[in-house]
């Protein structure tokens, strides 16, 4: 139904706004507790991606940085980068190994934090230490700054506080350096290092926000994808158990009728040789009657029985049409034969026009000729005493052949025409007997033919 579809998106909404809700109060930096993990698992990887080219890096400039401060200083320097940077490496590899269920994230975060402050602290060293300032020292400096908070800015860009901590010592030694100098020129590559720091910093908080957003989209397409996935499960559920209810009605509507054609057909045999006086004459006059009666509504029972059948084979899709040449002229004449006594009794008139020269029809005979007599019946009991019917059959204008049967009963409101083709409703006719014509499921052939029959007047 079109209601359903927005209570199940308020439903959705409210699951996530709930499911969020949680997710930051347990969460140790207001996202999701698993967007924590993604982000702290992006940054070891980038760690790990980019550890050659760090140590390409550190070996590079702890070389030029042989010339201003010598070679052992520089060795020294060196060498304490590298065992940072290898325990940094160290430590991204066992988190990667670990359980995700088994870590501590907040412990992890401050360690990864802690390690890039003191991979900060070791880069501001090495630009603070370099004596006797000139041209040549000032440009390394400020160039081994810009490197240095480039390459921390994009590797650590999924923990902001990381990127502050690796990158702020190391501007704030540089731009300082330049301002104690005293001239203009350094003043100017002070305001250049902060701003190169700002640059960065808000280059690397667009990444940061960029992968979140990408976080996001992707845990929207997996809960997307787990809901569908269990409607399925629950689509599919019903639909089993709703073709083992079918299952079982068929079962049961097979099951009924072979028991009550049984008797059924018992009944119909004996009434019909009461009826027929085949032993001899009835002692008393009424048996004969009585025993009409018994085999009239056996008959009707069982017309019932293959009413209900049908309809089961309809509902189930298993209904099949046996097609073959068919007269229609023919089908509603016999129809008319069958039920000209009915019609004699109340007093109507039934007038057959029928076109000439009319070629057979490829279609069911049986289904065809329980639509004309449901048809026929219907305008028979709705019309009064003293009325006629009027039975059709002809060309179409599109070439077709078409059977009407129009009688002058009292007209079925075309407003409530709709209405009394559905499941289980009845029709009342205006007229002054309270006669009611029951209406079933218009997939039947009875349906469809009562509600041609109202429609028809």
């Amino acid at each position: 139904m079109p209601t359903e579809k927005p209570q199940a998106k308020r439903r959705r909404l409210a699951a996530q706004r709930v499911r969020e809700a949680r997710d930051r109060l347990t969460s140790t930096t207001g996202t999701r507790v698993a967007f924590d993990y993604e982000l702290l698992r992006q940054f070891a990887d980038n760690r790990l991606s980019a550890s050659l080219v760090i140590l390409l890096l550190v070996g590079t400039v702890g070389f030029l940085s042989s010339l201003w401060t010598g070679a052992v200083t520089a060795g020294v320097w060196t060498a304490a980068v590298l065992i940072i940077h290898t325990v940094i490496v160290t430590k991204c590899r066992q988190f990667l190994k670990e359980v995700p269920t088994n870590l501590n994230l907040r412990a992890w975060r401050l360690r990864f934090i802690m390690l890039d402050l003191f991979y900060g602290l070791a880069w501001m060293y090495n630009l603070i230490h370099p004596v006797g300032m000139d041209e040549g020292s000032s440009t390394f400096m400020l160039f081994v700054m810009l490197l240095v908070v480039a390459v921390s800015s994009m590797l650590a860009s999924s923990l902001p506080i990381a990127v502050f901590a690796a990158t702020i010592p190391v501007t704030f030694a540089v731009a300082l350096n330049f301002a104690l100098q005293g001239d203009l020129h350094n003043y100017i590559l002070g305001i250049m290092a902060l701003t190169a720091q700002g640059y960065f910093t808000l280059l690397a908080h667009r990444l940061y926000t960029a992968g979140l957003a990408t976080l996001v989209a992707r845990a929207e397409k997996d809960a997307l994808i787990g809901e569908l996935e269990q409607a399925k499960a629950i689509s599919d559920e019903a639909r089993r158990r709703a073709e083992g209810s079918n299952i079982a009605k068929s079962q049961f509507l097979a099951q009924m009728s072979h028991e009550l054609r049984t008797p059924l057909n018992a009944i119909l045999g004996f009434s019909e040789v009461m009826k027929g006086e085949i032993f001899g004459t009835h002692a008393v006059p009424a048996y004969k009657d009585y025993s009409n009666d018994i085999h009239v509504s056996g008959q009707h029972l069982l017309g019932l029985i293959n009413e209900i059948l049908d309809l089961s084979r309809i509902e189930a899709g298993r209904y099949e049409l046996h097609e073959e040449p068919v007269s229609m002229t023919t089908v509603v004449e016999d129809c008319h034969h069958l039920l000209k006594l009915r019609a004699q009794n109340r007093g109507i008139t039934v007038h057959n026009v029928f076109e000439t020269d009319l070629p057979r029809l490829w279609a069911d005979e049986r289904a065809l000729r329980q639509i004309c007599l449901n048809l026929l019946s219907n305008a028979i009991k709705f019309t009064p005493s003293g009325g006629e019917i009027w039975l059709k059959v002809g060309w179409t204008a599109a070439g077709g052949q078409y059977m009407s049967c129009k009688d002058t009963g009292p007209e079925f409101p075309r407003r409530r025409f709709r209405s009394c083709c559905r499941r289980s409703a009845r029709a009342r006719t205006p007229s002054s007997r309270p006669s009611k014509a029951p209406v079933s499921d218009c997939r039947s052939p009875r349906a469809w033919s009562t509600c041609t029959a109202a429609h028809s007047r």
